[in-house]
C-alpha cells in the first residue's frame, strides 16, 4: 500500500492493489467542496478505480452531494470503477432522497477493484491455453 502525502486534514489519498482510496473527513460543505476539488478532479482523471470514503464525515450537504456525482460521473465516463464508501444512515438517506443511488452506488465496506480483463484474439489463447 502506498500513501500518497499530503497535508490536508480533510484528504487522505492511499494505493493499494490498483485502487486508490480517498478518504475524506470533516464537513463537506460549500467550503470543503471548494477546496477538495482539484485535488478529487485530479484522482479521477488519474486512477483507474477511485474509492471515495466518505464515512469519517461529520457532515454533508447537497454542495458535498454534487462534488460526489460529479466525481461518479466523470470517473465512469472515463471508464474508471468508481465506488462511494458510506454506512451513515442520513448520509444514506439524502443520496435516497436526491435519487443519486443508481450513479454513486454507496456501499458499507471497500471492496476490491475488479479484476482487469484478460486478452482476447488468437496470440492470447496461444498464450493463455485452457
Amino acid at each position: 500500500m502506498q500513501l500518497i502525502p499530503r497535508h490536508d486534514p480533510h484528504l487522505t489519498v492511499r494505493t493499494a492493489g490498483g485502487l486508490t482510496v480517498a478518504v475524506l473527513r470533516g464537513e463537506l460543505d460549500l467550503v470543503l467542496v471548494r477546496h477538495l476539488r482539484p485535488e478529487l478532479d485530479a484522482l479521477v482523471r488519474e486512477a483507474a478505480a477511485l474509492a471515495v470514503d466518505i464515512r469519517p464525515l461529520g457532515f454533508c450537504d447537497a454542495t458535498g452531494l454534487g462534488l460526489l456525482a460529479h466525481c461518479a460521473r466523470s470517473a465512469r465516463e472515463r471508464g474508471a470503477h468508481w465506488q462511494l464508501v458510506c454506512d451513515q444512515p442520513w448520509i444514506l438517506r439524502l443520496v435516497r432522497l436526491t435519487g443519486l443511488d443508481d450513479l454513486l452506488r454507496p456501499r458499507p465496506l471497500l471492496a476490491p477493484p475488479p479484476a482487469p480483463p484478460l486478452p482476447t484474439g488468437p496470440r492470447a489463447r496461444a498464450e493463455h491455453p485452457v
